[in-house]
């Protein structure tokens, strides 16, 4: 397949206010140029391929160039005006529009998009509820957007995996969109009437400021493990990178997991209220985790889900089941439940609904997602996609698998490669048969990746049964055809996502359709994508 599939839409309100642009002047700029009397303006963006007639466009000095450069295509497409620094405005001078120059264009694009928006701390906004941490994020997300429409709330959502609006689903761009973005997002939801909105947020947005100008009523964090070295020196400024979120500007309230050794430095470093939540069976400190306010304890795991109970203060106690399977994921459960709390929804409406109905009634997209059907190997697609994600899954998958597991899967090309050996390790170490592939390979070498990533294995596990398979779709039909009924593959990296990046070219792939393809060639019923599947065996 050769198509390059089209970026999803930049979403943006349908009545959008209207600003003058002599009052955002006055209150961010330091100069003018042009006639900015009697200029409207309906919306703001950083990227001219997503402009819409009647917006400012903001120019940022890139890595190469200025975005000032394309302050001409701005004008073509009905920009109304143009923010930039001293700089931009000298290259955008010809271009016929009104410029309003700033110190820190990027500095400034979160608190200029909420004036723009009317979606400020001090505006009428849905309950803001955020997640951080390497892990979970995504599964945090939707397990509370999950419960919040059990309860009966008008939810939206933004995640790596989609954007939700009252019901309707987008595929997502980024795992935290642009500041502009974000404010326009949840514009939206205002006008679509939502009550609650979860949303992902990744080290990279707090660091590159995607979400200022956003005080969120709830943050929770997950944990911190080895990723995004690329982005950041070391774990050290990682860590730092996630804290801002748990400061008055960011955030209300918070709700932090103890079950990675980070969470009590979160604790410690937290300028905010915060609640903790623990689960001794899969901490990293058991006994610090059996002392946090809300205690998760594991009562049975199957294929199609984990029961769990929680307790807390005062004695209350809740026995429900997440709907995918390992310990981890009902910490992210618990975490979800306990942020709702943490919003103001009380303990008598989540667990009535979540008693009632026996489980939490959420799709998690590509979480360690069952694809296979009652026969024949079961076969996971999970984004998983490090060290600590693999040990975690890969154990998950073990307890409820009779017979063999094969791990299956790939590394990211043009990032943090000082995980990969680790990844090999890890994956080796959880698995009876180790498969390795390609992923994204972007501008790298996959044959290098791939080599990386077999050397980690080797160096731990020299005898290891180890295959090597280019491209995917070859080895999943080679991973199906080494298993049979009672084992199991675990297909980790791709999740939800619908194409690989390949030198910059996004190529359509779906590694679920491709891993239920390959089960049907190998004579394996395999029901058709539904949920929610039964609980029951």
């Amino acid at each position: 397949m050769s198509t390059q599939p089209s970026l999803p839409p930049v979403l943006r309100p349908i009545a959008p206010p209207q600003r003058a642009l002599t009052d955002l002047a006055a209150r961010f700029g330091t100069a003018t140029r042009g006639e900015i009397d009697g200029v409207i303006l309906t919306g703001i963006t950083l990227a001219t391929a997503d402009l819409r007639a009647g917006e400012v466009f903001v120019a940022i000095r890139g890595v190469n160039q200025h975005g000032a450069a394309f302050a001409p295509t701005a004008a073509e497409k009905g920009a109304v005006a143009i923010i930039t620094d001293a700089e931009g405005a000298d290259i955008a001078a010809n271009v016929g529009l009104p410029i309003v120059i700033v110190d820190d264009p990027r500095g400034v694009l979160g608190v200029l998009s909420a004036w723009v928006y009317g979606t400020g701390a001090d505006d009428d906004l849905p309950l803001l509820f955020a997640t951080t941490g390497t892990n979970g994020k995504t599964s945090v997300t939707h397990l509370l957007e999950g419960i919040l429409t059990q309860i009966g709330v008008v939810s939206g959502l933004s995640s790596t995996a989609e954007r939700h609006i009252a019901g309707d689903t987008i595929i997502s761009r980024l795992t935290t969109p642009e500041a502009s973005e974000t404010h326009a997002l949840l514009a939206l939801m205002r006008e679509r009437n939502v009550e609650a909105v979860a949303v992902e947020v990744s080290a990279q947005a707090l660091s590159r400021r995607r979400v200022d100008g956003i005080v969120f009523d709830v943050a929770g964090f997950t944990n911190l493990s080895h990723d995004h070295l690329d982005d950041y020196a070391d774990m050290e400024e990682y860590f730092e990178a996630k804290l801002p979120l748990f400061r008055p500007d960011r955030a209300r309230r918070g709700v932090i997991s103890l079950d990675s050794a980070s969470g009590a430095d979160v604790v410690t470093a937290a300028e905010i209220p915060v609640v903790t939540v623990g689960t001794p069976a899969i901490a990293a400190d058991a006994d610090a985790a059996a002392r946090a306010d809300w205690v998760v304890t594991i009562d049975e795991e199957r294929q199609r889900g984990t029961r769990f109970t929680m307790s807390g203060p005062g004695g209350r106690s809740l026995t429900t089941v997440v709907p995918v399977i390992g310990p981890h994921m009902a910490a992210n459960a618990a975490l979800a439940i306990v942020m709702l709390l943490e919003g103001g929804y009380t303990w008598e409406r989540i667990t009535e609904v979540l008693t009632g109905d026996g489980r939490i009634m959420a799709y998690l997209p590509g979480r360690t997602e069952l694809v296979s059907g009652e026969h024949g190997p079961a076969v996971y697609v999970d984004f998983g996609h490090t060290p600590d994600a693999f040990v975690k899954t890969l154990a998950a998958v073990r307890r409820v698998t009779p017979g063999r597991t094969l791990m299956l899967f790939g590394a990211d090309g043009d990032r943090d490669a000082t995980k990969r050996l680790d990844m090999g390790r890890t994956a080796v170490e959880g698995s009876d048969i180790l498969v390795i592939t390609d992923h994204h390979p972007r501008f790298e070498d996959p044959t290098s990746i791939r080599a990386t990533l077999i050397a980690g294995a080797r160096d731990v596990q020299p005898d290891a049964e180890i295959h090597e398979f280019s491209p995917p779709e070859k080895a999943i039909v080679a991973a199906v055809g080494m298993v049979g009924e009672g084992d199991a593959i675990l297909w980790a990296g791709p999740g939800h996502q619908d194409y690989r990046d390949i030198r910059g070219v996004r190529t359509p792939y779906s590694a679920r359709e491709l891993a239920r393809r390959a089960l049907r060639d190998a004579g394996w019923p395999v029901p058709d994508p539904h949920w929610p599947v039964p609980y029951e065996d």
